[in-house]
């Protein structure tokens, strides 16, 4: 028994590294059932079948209602390559915070490896990179929302729903996609079919994502060579882990703006990252690290660009200019912005418009004065699932 119960805590090592290889390398029981996929569903209370009856008369969007549940880290799939998960309790952020956080990768696949199998001294590896857009709006009825594009390629999304013992409910965005390649067949292929495991592993490694409290994040890559690695003697954070940090714990752009500068920012696998935030109040932020240090610009929105004026501003590339001023457009034309029009504007700047071989893989509508999320996968604009807090 004591060495299969070895054997178990090796498994479970090696996913967790296998797991944070991918995540920090890209840009990041059941009660209720989700209902029929192939209808959309409506939700129990007035309140929601309303809502989105009322959309459904403005637009032919399948909408697909995702019920909550009290099922725990059990992974459930939408449709091809795009699930999503619950997880309740504690994953040992506040652990993880009050350690010192971590200056790289390695250090968060370390943490989790000791809290949860008891090893460390582990390695993690590179990866790819990936693009992105964001956009803030205000609709006629004055709801706050933030529009996101994830453009890479093909990949394995899970959509993760928190809610922990201390810190904001959130709903996030992880992308898996190296996991599955590195680990077709085998023992650990066998291992890796734990939800549980790769549960906790995403936990630490969302790309974007909005909580209770009405704010969003969302992060960005920007073509360039000067990776941030702060080290002024604060606590450290990963460019994914300063994402969870935000959602668990800032209520508003300020507050979020003052959690960051509490910390050393070390941006993960050498990559040029900004990130966009913004609160359910419509103010909305770009930070971006220039030498070593912050810089916000107020802006509400962020394509793979830099927007700090000075030497670095205009760095990036030459497509994401172009979505920038498409969306820049849009706002200047239209004085609201309902959630069906912000939806057609993420589609305008979505990857099948500019004929390379990245898609976008995923665009999401966040209200943030309604704590409701709406997902479309790769570009299907006319399927909508639809989260709420």
């Amino acid at each position: 028994m004591i060495h299969d119960f070895h054997k178990i805590k090796i498994l479970n090592c090696f996913i967790l590294i296998l797991y944070c290889i991918f995540l920090f390398s890209a840009c990041t029981e059941e009660n209720n059932r989700v209902q029929k996929i192939s209808n959309a569903t409506i939700a129990n209370t007035e309140f929601e079948k309303e809502d989105i009856m009322n959309i459904e008369q403005k637009t032919e969007t399948e909408q697909i209602i995702i019920s909550y549940e009290n099922s725990n880290s059990k992974i459930k799939k939408l449709e091809k390559d795009f699930s999503y998960v619950r997880f309740h309790g504690d994953y040992g952020f506040e652990d993880f915070i009050s350690r010192g956080g971590a200056y790289s990768d390695k250090e968060v696949v370390e943490f989790l490896a000791e809290r949860f199998t008891g090893l460390s001294n582990l390695k993690s590896l590179t990866g790819d990179s990936f693009g992105c857009s964001t956009i803030s709006a205000t609709t006629s009825s004055g709801e706050k929302l933030f529009g996101r594009n994830f453009d890479w390629q093909e990949c394995d999304a899970l959509v993760v729903l928190s809610y922990p013992e201390t810190g904001y409910s959130s709903v996030s965005t992880v992308n898996m996609d190296f996991i599955t390649q590195n680990i077709k067949g085998g023992i650990l292929g066998m291992a890796f079919s734990f939800d549980s495991v790769k549960t906790i592993a995403a936990l630490y490694a969302p790309l974007d994502g909005m909580n209770e409290a009405g704010l969003a994040v969302a992060v960005n890559m920007i073509q360039d060579s000067a990776a941030t690695k702060q080290k002024t003697g604060k606590p450290g954070l990963t460019t994914t882990t300063a994402v969870r940090l935000l959602l668990n714990k800032a209520a508003t752009v300020e507050e979020a703006l003052n959690l960051l500068a509490s910390y050393d920012f070390n941006s993960s696998m050498g990559m040029v990252v900004h990130f966009a935030i913004t609160d359910k109040s419509g103010r909305s932020v770009a930070v971006e690290y220039i030498d070593q240090k912050m810089n916000i610009i107020e802006t509400p929105i962020l394509t793979n660009f830099y927007l700090t004026p000075g030497k670095k501003y205009g760095i990036g590339t030459t497509q994401s200019k172009e979505r920038y001023e498409i969306l820049k457009n849009a706002l200047e034309t239209n004085q609201y912005i309902e959630e069906d029009k912000l939806k057609t504007i993420l589609d305008s700047v979505s990857k099948d418009n500019f004929e390379e071989f990245t898609s976008t893989e995923w665009s999401i509508v966040f209200n943030l004065s309604k704590q409701k999320v709406i997902y479309f996968h790769r570009e299907n604009y006319k399927k909508a699932y639809v989260f709420r807090l």
